[in-house]
């Protein structure tokens, strides 16, 4: 069996002013044919992919392509025709194929297209046909669309948050398996839902995303039921086919992917209410609450700065709130700000510098911050980490600054905002001395976890803001809530 395989992702932000270029994807790694076998076969959906296949089928696989971009602002008309014209090139020199797998994130918006992964769907189905088995795994936060569903035989998403992807590859190994060795016959049924809410209820750990979640595993457990993804589309997405989505995939049972398809969108529109809650408050308080908390280490999380959402990761509200209270341990922030880790490479190991921090890419909500700091170590480069089911990434040179017990890391490019402790320790910092840690994300801690004592979302302002009703949507179709206060789903 000859398989073609291909990824794709980015998550945008259409309220982030930071386009997303090839350099973007470059951060995390752009791999072409065979480099793709070689650096992903442990790690993320293809990863769980090729090991699911090479278990259960006698096989050659295919790789064209493989980008990861993390979030931000929408894809360059360039950066989306590079990838148009890498799949088109990659399908077409590899025919004949068997089935195609594409990897995708699934709301990636350039500036030619709304929906980029239509436009990558459309380019596969014109080089390899109607007949030609195409599965595709999708992020959780996917804005599911009518394009993606007609041009995909089978789709599954993202179980948790935080993100299994190798999992994800694993599932839609098994899919593509059901179909070129067992036989199956996909079926697909979704539902799209009127409703787009702020991400702090995303965690599946707990809640009504847990109880919501846990529905689609207990439909999976039927038989007949190939998958059922529940997709709470990531908030910042403003799009003509926008919205929470829920698909059902069955082995020829239409009846039975409807019916389940319903349950799942009714269920979510029942709890509507409660995922619209929200747990952060004020930077003043935060900062408090973190100073008075004993043992371990507390988490400040920067819900309106979550680079990980699409936002700058040069917020310095907490950094000011932080100098401000003159906190008395040891606290870790990141920053992304070039200048001034060029000015502080200038200055030298053991110089003080006085300069205005963060703050410069964001036109609304950026503040930059005067700041007077010790220059205590520089470093920075690429990191060879797992993160986010990729094998690096890398945010260019960094600084360490000294703001009395604050530890500014300042990096040159916006990477993963701090978001993992490596960042910290190349510079000899053991994060079980520290007593707070600003992370840039409103859920992804999980590389911290061994030494999380408590955390506390901050309610903060920036691209990735909980605040919803304040960001100037333009093509989100309406009603929708809780945008539209009075709208009801039973109504429209």
């Amino acid at each position: 069996m000859r398989i073609a395989i291909a990824s794709y992702g980015q998550e945008t932000s259409s309220f982030s002013p930071v386009p997303t270029t090839l350099e973007t994807f470059e951060l995390y790694g752009l791999f072409e044919g065979d480099e793709i076998l070689h650096k992903c076969r442990e790690v993320g959906s293809i990863g769980g992919f090729l090991q699911t296949m090479d278990a259960g089928l006698d096989w050659t696989p295919l790789p064209i392509i493989h980008g990861w971009a993390g979030a931000s602002g929408a894809l360059t008309a360039e950066t989306l025709d590079f990838f148009a014209d890498k799949i088109r090139t990659g399908l077409e020199q590899a025919l004949p194929v068997d089935a195609v797998y594409f990897a995708l994130h699934g709301a990636a918006v350039a500036e030619q297209a709304h929906d980029s992964e239509t436009y990558l769907l459309d380019i596969v189905r014109a080089v390899i046909g109607d007949d030609v088995p195409l599965v595709a795994s999708l992020d959780h936060h996917a804005n599911l669309t009518q394009g993606m569903v007609d041009g995909i035989d089978a789709l599954v998403a993202h179980r948790t948050q935080p993100h299994d992807q190798f999992e994800t590859g694993v599932l839609a190994g098994q899919l593509l398996l059901g179909i070129l060795r067992d036989g199956t016959k996909p079926t697909t049924a979704w539902r799209k839902i009127p409703l787009i809410t702020h991400q702090e209820q995303f965690l599946t750990s707990g809640g009504s995303m847990k109880a919501w979640f846990d529905l689609a595993r207990d439909m999976e457990a039927g038989p007949g039921v190939l998958s059922a993804s529940t997709l709470p589309m990531q908030p910042w997405l403003d799009v003509p086919e926008g919205g929470w989505a829920v698909a059902v995939v069955t082995d020829g049972d239409q009846s039975m992917a409807e019916s389940l398809a319903d349950e799942l969108a009714d269920k979510a529109w029942s709890m509507r209410e409660s995922f619209c809650r929200l747990d952060s408050i004020t930077p003043e308080a935060a900062v408090r609450q973190g100073v008075a908390a004993e043992g371990g280490l507390v988490v400040l999380s920067d819900t309106g700065d979550s680079v990980w959402g699409g936002a700058t990761g040069d917020s310095t509200t907490i950094l000011a709130e932080l100098i401000r209270q003159q906190v008395p341990a040891m606290t870790l922030v990141p920053m992304e700000d070039a200048e001034t880790v060029e000015a502080a490479i200038a200055v030298g190991v053991g110089g003080t510098l006085t300069t205005m921090v963060g703050g410069r890419q964001d036109p609304i909500f950026g503040r930059p911050l005067q700041v007077t700091a010790k220059v205590a170590a520089i470093g920075g480069g690429r990191f060879d980490v797992q993160l986010l089911g990729f094998e690096s990434f890398d945010p260019g040179r960094a600084v360490l600054l000294e703001i009395g017990a604050i530890r500014l890391l300042v990096n040159e490019k916006r990477g993963i905002g701090g978001n993992h402790p490596a960042v910290y320790e190349q510079f000899g910092i053991d994060i079980a001395d520290a007593h707070m840690v600003v992370l840039k994300t409103a859920s992804n801690w999980q590389y911290y976890q061994q030494w999380i004592s408590e955390v506390i979302r901050v309610d903060t302002p920036g691209g990735t803001t909980s605040h919803l009703e304040e960001l100037p949507w333009q093509h989100l179709p309406r009603p929708i809530y809780p945008l539209d206060a009075d709208f009801s789903k039973e109504s429209s």
